[in-house]
């Protein structure tokens, strides 16, 4: 797929970090790009920036869902690229011990599917939605309609401590891969999925100096955290090259997750 300002681009997630990166990156390449994410404050100037439009949508709501695509095809016209990057995670083991009183917790279901919801469920909502729209589309050369690049994690194959529910997430993203591109391969519909390793995104720039150095001294090579800009221009890469179908990558430098 050429990367102009013919096509459209949704990307979930897009206030910040990966999703923002991915933004900034399609733009400059000409792509017309909305951005759906719960954070306008965020999103707003980032869309006015890349000259995007900006969607507040909840993804594990079908109506908000169905309303930002709606906003979004109002504004660019039927996207042919989806990038799933909104997702969350917190750390919570499976069963606890407290500390002080000794009082032992099992990890509350109400945690654990918020986080499938969002992270695994959600996605799913935006391809098929996404992907029913791209069907529409006449066929570009090869007979391809569109792309869908999803977000998942090294977690989904060496989740650590506490990440029952993040790597059950990630893990299903990973597994619907192949049997979604295998449902939309008469449509011309590619899916792949991306597994980052430890990104310098915001929410590693509020920790201490000192435990980003140890954490980019545990990657083999290179010996630093990913930059967004890397998983960006993987992203792109994907959608240029029709022979990327139905894969799951990791981009890591080729960390393993120690247990914690």
């Amino acid at each position: 797929m050429k990367l102009d300002s013919s096509i459209s681009a949704v990307i979930t997630g897009g206030a910040s970090g990966l999703g923002a990166a991915t933004a900034r990156h399609l733009a400059s390449l000409g792509v017309r790009v909305a951005l759906f994410d719960r954070d306008a404050d965020r999103g707003i100037p980032l869309a006015a920036e890349i000259g995007g439009v900006f969607c507040q949508v909840d993804v594990t709501s079908d109506e908000a869902v169905a309303a930002g695509f709606a906003q979004a095809r109002a504004a660019h016209g039927q996207e042919r690229i989806l990038v799933n990057c909104a997702g969350t995670g917190d750390g919570v083991k499976t069963a606890s011990r407290d500390r002080n009183t000794g009082e032992i917790k099992p990890h509350p279901i109400s945690k654990f599917d918020r986080t499938l919801q969002i992270n695994l469920v959600g996605t799913f909502r935006c391809i098929a939605q996404s992907a029913a729209g791209m069907m529409t589309l006449p066929p570009l050369e090869h007979g391809e309609r569109g792309v869908i690049v999803n977000t998942a994690s090294v977690a989904a194959e060496d989740g650590q401590v506490g990440q029952a529910a993040y790597s059950a997430s990630k893990g299903g993203i990973v597994g619907m891969t192949l049997p979604i591109a295998r449902d939309l391969m008469g449509e011309g519909i590619r899916v792949n999925t991306i597994l980052p390793g430890i990104f310098d995104t915001a929410l590693l720039q509020t920790v201490p100096q000192n435990v980003r150095a140890a954490l980019a001294e545990s990657v083999p090579f290179p010996k630093r955290l990913g930059q967004p800009e890397e998983f960006a221009d993987l992203v792109a890469t994907m959608a240029r090259n029709g022979y990327f179908n139905g894969a799951c990558v990791r981009l890591d430098g080729a960390i393993r997750m120690a247990p914690r």
